[in-house]
């Protein structure tokens, strides 16, 4: 029996000898011959090509990004599309009336959007140009942008990504605020785009 508060360091327990131990911990791994590893990588488990497929979507999931993407505009179509006809008269079911309108009593720069995208779902599209032309515009280029992003990623062939120059959005940009001043304009042509 060893006194508490020492340690044994020879003779045998339950691991065996320690000098066995410490011998046994400074020899180098056993050596594997080449032909037998080489036989262990060559076995390997056959695998369909619809398995294949599968654990790679599940592993690297490419299509996670567009159907997130999909799931935004689905449900903001159908919220737009499950809501009666937008109108001046009564104010919006769940965000009320506009603050920026609320509280200057003009047209936001983004004033019409969510009409403009009710008449382009009903097929309308001069109504959803009189509420927001500029928008409108952008809603080709949104979609081919997200047709190319989800090929690209998911297909077998690859669509070429649309890399619009820096003068362009300037442009789109400056367009976007020229638009939101002048539709608050009272003179014509211009009021036709008052919301």
């Amino acid at each position: 029996m060893v006194p508490v508060g020492t340690r044994k360091t020879t003779g045998t327990g339950r691991l065996g000898n320690v000098s066995n131990l410490r011998a046994a911990s400074l020899s180098p791994a056993p050596v594997v011959p080449p032909a037998e590893l080489a036989a262990q990588v060559s076995q390997e488990v056959v695998v369909s090509k619809f398995e294949e497929r599968v654990t790679r979507l599940w592993l690297h999931p490419t299509w996670l990004a567009p159907l997130a993407i999909f799931g935004c505009f689905a449900s903001a179509a159908t919220w737009v599309l499950v809501n009666d006809g937008p109108t001046d008269a009564k104010p919006d079911p769940v965000f009320g009336r506009c603050l920026f309108r609320t509280l200057t009593g003009l047209d936001c720069p983004g004033c019409g959007g969510t009409r403009m995208m009710w008449h382009l779902l009903h097929g309308d599209v001069l109504q959803a140009a009189r509420y927001h032309l500029i928008a409108l515009l952008a809603v080709p280029v949104v979609i081919y942008a997200y047709v190319a992003m989800v090929v690209n990623r998911t297909g077998r062939f690859r669509l070429p990504t649309l890399n619009l120059p820096v003068g362009v959005l300037i442009g789109y940009f400056v367009m976007w605020v020229v638009f939101a001043v002048g539709r608050n304009l009272p003179w014509e042509p211009l009021s036709f785009f008052h919301v």
